[in-house]
């Protein structure tokens, strides 16, 4: 049976008094959508996401990550990847602390490493018109890359899909605000610059009368987080990992 002990990596830790610029520079890396901060002794105190990493503007702050920690998702290095993917479910994240009995953090387990086993194990039932997102907030190429700042600022979503004349035609997401070092100056500024030039433009989708099963695969193929899902050429919902992992049997 497979466990935490064996999806175990190097995760990189902020301490309460490094700077959120440092917490920036970390989550740019596409491995890694929450950072953890420990104390001196590595005992865990909490994690900051991607979102928290865009909430200081300034391309330099001496803002320190302390008033941003949330309260970690933990696993012990025992519990199988099962366990460790519900925990994640819980709350909302793409990783989970590895800690010892004494809260000391050991490493971390990423969600995309332990997806492709869980589903290879796994029965999935349904279609994913059954357990997709049906909230969906469409942005345009037109956009501001401050408007969208201000949507996931104030939304709570991470990414959006683009849709030009009610074709989907890419995605922007956290991540790509937060790659581009020029994008951190320009929400600084409030310029007018458009989404079109930084979004993500090769957009895999799938139908919502497609299994859930399917809907997985395709995740795991092409190594993507979501998939807007379409009927039509209209966008009806996005399903992600942690939808698919609730049509387990």
């Amino acid at each position: 049976m497979k466990t935490a002990q064996d999806f175990i990596i190097e995760v990189p830790v902020l301490k309460y008094s490094d700077q959120i610029t440092k917490a920036r520079q970390i989550l740019r890396d596409n491995r890694f959508r929450e950072v953890y901060v420990v104390d001196a002794r590595k005992t865990l105190l909490g994690y900051i996401d991607l979102t928290d990493g865009l909430r200081v503007t300034a391309t330099k702050s001496n803002v320190t990550v302390e008033g941003f920690v949330k309260e970690a998702p933990r696993v012990s290095p025992a519990d199988t990847i099962e366990q460790v993917a519900k925990v994640m479910q819980n709350y909302e994240t793409d990783s989970a602390a590895v800690v010892d009995s004494r809260s000391h953090i050991i490493g971390g387990v990423l969600l995309s490493d332990i997806f492709p086993v869980i589903i290879s194990r796994n029965v999935l039932l349904g279609t994913v018109s059954g357990y997709m997102s049906r909230n969906v907030t469409i942005a345009s190429p037109n956009d501001t890359i401050q408007k969208i700042y201000t949507m996931i600022m104030e939304s709570g979503f991470t990414a959006f899909p683009v849709v030009k004349k009610k074709r989907i035609i890419g995605l922007i997401s956290r991540r790509d605000l937060i790659r581009t070092r020029r994008v951190q100056s320009v929400i600084a500024r409030h310029a007018h610059t458009t989404i079109e030039e930084v979004m993500s433009k090769d957009v895999i989708t799938i139908g919502p009368d497609e299994p859930i099963g399917s809907a997985a695969e395709v995740l795991v193929k092409h190594d993507v987080s979501r998939l807007p899902v379409i009927e039509g050429e209209r966008i009806v919902g996005i399903v992600d990992r942690h939808d698919v992992l609730r049509g387990l049997a």
